[in-house]
Parts: structure tokens; sequence; C-alpha cells
């Protein structure tokens, strides 16, 4: 059993090496709108909630080498906002809620989903939408309703919830290395 979950991971992460150009054009991307004062918005559910702190995490603090703390927001992590937010306007407006108070035009909304159909984070890239954030997914299997909407999305071909999130962990260090490559961090 051990064998094949080993077996199904690297069979995934050789599947989705296509997307290297993608995430190194996120991470240019990416790069401008923070070095200009922007911020990133990242969310999800469950494991997808660790991936989007895992990323934010490795933006304030550090990925490899010192650089200048980014400004990113893991919005879930906020548990006073989200579970008043919750209790007064429903789960589906967790993370849009959030969105709206935080995002600013020009600023960048990652949307993590195994499945592709979290009503709270489809919320959450519409509302990004309407207040002009660009909106990136990384997602399980396509087609599903988050990568159709969003900018641009990662749609992740593996045969598992856990393969999927262990692909977007290796994205998450990907686009960490790109970024830190566009603002011209030592390596």
């Amino acid at each position: 059993m051990i064998e094949d979950h080993f077996a199904a991971l690297c069979t995934a992460l050789e599947r989705n090496s296509s997307f290297a150009p993608k995430l190194r054009r996120w991470g240019r991307e990416l790069a401008a709108v923070l070095d200009n004062g922007g911020r990133l918005l990242a969310c999800g559910n469950g494991g997808s909630a660790a991936e989007a702190q895992h990323l934010t995490g490795e933006l304030v603090g550090r990925f490899r080498n010192e650089r200048q703390p980014l400004s990113a927001i893991a919005l879930h992590a906020d548990t006073s906002a989200g579970t008043a937010i919750v209790n007064d306007y429903g789960e589906a407006e967790l993370f849009a809620r959030q969105v709206r108070a935080h995002g600013r035009t020009g600023d960048v909304l990652i949307a993590l989903s195994t499945s592709g159909t979290s009503p709270n984070v489809v919320a959450a890239a519409k509302a990004a939408q309407e207040i002009g954030v660009l909106t990136w997914a990384m997602t399980g299997p396509a087609p599903n309703p988050l990568a159709a909407l969003c900018d641009d999305a990662l749609a992740v071909e593996a045969p598992s919830t856990a393969t999927v999130q262990e692909v977007h962990l290796a994205m998450v260090h990907a686009l960490c290395a790109a970024l830190d490559e566009a603002l011209g961090v030592p390596t």
C-alpha cells in the first residue's frame, strides 16, 4: 500500500511537470505585485488550508534564503473573524468577505481546492474578480468550477485527494523558488 502511494505520487509529479513554465510565470507576476506593495491572499479548506498557510508562511518568512518579508495572508488563519463570518453570514462567505476586506485591485488570490467545487473557495474567487484581484487556482482534476472561474489554474491529474495535495505542496515550493528568482534572491 505504501509503495502504491509513492508510485501514484511519482506518476502525478511526472504527469504534471508541464506546470513548470506556468509556475515560473506566476512567480514573476507575483514578484511584481509584491514588490510594488501588493499582497497575496490564499484560501482553502482542510489540507488545502494547510497548503495555503504553508505558502503564506514561506512568503512572510523566507523560502530558502534571506529576503524582505512579503505581504501574504492565509484567510482561514484568523479564527475570530472566520467564526464570526460563518456565524453571521454563513460558511459560503467565509473567504469572500475577507477578500473584500483585504483585497485591493492588483493583488493576487491563490485558491486551493482538491475538488475545485468548494463553495466558499469559489465564492472567494468570485469576490476577488469583482474587486480586481487576480485569481489563480490550484485544484484537482479539471474540469471543475474553480479552475473554470479563475484567471489561471493548475489542475492536478491524480487519483486521490492525498496525492493532489502532495503535488500542490510541490507546486507551492516551485512557486516560491520562482518568486525568489524573480526578486533576485540568491539561491
